[in-house]
C-alpha cells in the first residue's frame, strides 16, 4: 500500500477552491484528517470483494412515484398571478437586477 500524505499546501488549494477562509491551526487540522480519510480508503481498496455481490440498495423499498398530470382545477392563471406586480414584461415579473459587481460583468 502506498502512503499518501495530504500536506498544507494542498489543502490551502482546495480551500481557496471553495473559498473557505481557515485559520492556520486548521489548515494543519484538515491536512491530518485527509490523510487519515485517505489511508482508510486504501485499506479499504485492499478488502477483496471478487465475491461479493453487487447491489445497489439492501431494504426492498421502491420509489411511489405518480403520474405529472396538471391538475387545471388548482392551477392559478397567468393574468391573476401578475396583477399585483408593479412591473411586468411579456407575461412575467421584472425585478430589480441583484447582482452588479465588475466580477460578474466579465462572466456576463
Amino acid at each position: 500500500m502506498h502512503k499518501v500524505t495530504i500536506l498544507p499546501e494542498e489543502v490551502k488549494k482546495i480551500a481557496k477552491l471553495a473559498n473557505l477562509k481557515l485559520q492556520p491551526v486548521e489548515v494543519n487540522l484538515f491536512a491530518e484528517q485527509f490523510t487519515q480519510t485517505v489511508d482508510i480508503i486504501n485499506q479499504l481498496n485492499e478488502v477483496d470483494t471478487s465475491a461479493v455481490a453487487a447491489t445497489y440498495q439492501i431494504t426492498g423499498l421502491v420509489n411511489v412515484t405518480r403520474e405529472d398530470i396538471v391538475d387545471t382545477a388548482r392551477v392559478l392563471p397567468q393574468t391573476v398571478a401578475l396583477s399585483g406586480a408593479k412591473l411586468t414584461s411579456n407575461g412575467f415579473f421584472v425585478v430589480p437586477r441583484i447582482i452588479d459587481t465588475e466580477e460578474t460583468e466579465s462572466v456576463i
